[in-house]
């Protein structure tokens, strides 16, 4: 048993962290994903950085061991989702999962007044979060009151819509219409509210068919490997993940000044930076201390 528990502990120690981009399956949960990387990795450290629905695929960005301590800032990033559309249908979880609460026979739906339609989301908007969905509502989750059938009022949010394009031609579906667009959103964005609220401005209901996320921050679709091919080689670096930030290359006594915690002045007008070691190992996230601009403080530190 004892040796058992040292080899894991061993392996946890030199395992390489990082974060993995994944090109999550449909009919799988985001924490389903997480549990097979863990188990194929050999750590419990791993974490996601934004949940996809099950109905959903496309890139699902994990972060392992340290890259744990930096899923907050890989959350805070724009994305970019393709999304189908079914016209003249409504679902209580606002997808083709649901129950069907409504359904309409639409003899006519021009493609300019759908382009039009989307061109108005543009902008920021405050955006209804789906009764499915796991926002907390006096400590508890929205889609346990939807199972109970618990009325209860639906958080609003701002949310904004950087650019969204219908793709292709309307389709036509059985008794329905159907249509696909790719949108850029903020953080926070459900795509299902965003169906159900082109429907409001259709005046048909909509639900949403079929969903895939090809862009979260830097992390692309082409870039995002299958479930089967989950291993350690495959893992990015955290610093190679966060190529938007500045980067600062210490001697060894600054070195060992970082990686004690300690509150610093660096050469630089960014307000986070990441400082690596002579051998370019990332040692630790400072951000602007507040206390004193001039300075800076330790954000994340990491291990080595």
């Amino acid at each position: 048993f004892f040796s058992n528990v040292l080899i894991y502990l061993m392996r946890c120690m030199y395992m390489q962290s990082g974060i993995l981009v994944i090109n999550k399956e449909k009919n799988m949960t985001s924490r389903d994903v997480v549990n097979i990387a863990c188990k194929k990795l050999g750590t419990k450290h791993i974490g996601h950085t934004g949940t996809l629905d099950p109905i959903a695929t496309g890139v699902l960005v994990l972060g392992v061991n340290d890259g744990c301590k930096v899923i907050d800032l890989l959350t805070s990033v724009s994305k970019v989702y393709q999304a189908e559309v079914i016209v003249g249908l409504k679902t209580d979880t606002l997808d083709i999962t649901g129950t069907i609460e409504e359904e309409y026979n639409i003899e006519n739906l021009e493609k300019e007044k759908v382009e039009n339609i989307l061109k108005t989301f543009k902008g920021k908007y405050l955006q209804e979060v789906p009764k499915y969905s796991a926002i907390h509502v006096n400590g508890k989750r929205l889609y346990e009151y939807a199972r109970e059938n618990k009325e209860v009022e639906l958080p609003k949010r701002e949310v904004e819509i950087f650019d969204i394009k219908l793709l292709d031609e309307i389709k036509t579906e059985k008794n329905y219409y159907s249509f696909s667009f790719i949108v850029h959103v903020s953080k926070g964005t459900y795509i299902r509210s965003l169906i159900r609220d082109i429907g409001s401005k259709l005046g048909y209901p909509c639900t949403m068919k079929n969903l895939i996320r090809i862009k979260q921050g830097n992390f692309s679709l082409e870039e995002a490997i299958s479930i089967d091919d989950i291993k350690e080689d495959k893992i990015v670096k955290i610093v190679d993940a966060l190529q938007e930030y500045e980067k600062l290359i210490v001697d060894d006594e600054v070195a060992k000044k970082v990686e004690n915690g300690s509150i610093l002045s660096f050469d630089t007008n960014s307000d986070m930076v990441l400082i690596l070691n002579q051998e370019n190992d990332l040692l630790a996230i400072y951000i602007r201390y507040d206390k004193d601009t001039s300075k800076m403080k330790p954000y994340k530190v990491f291990r080595r």
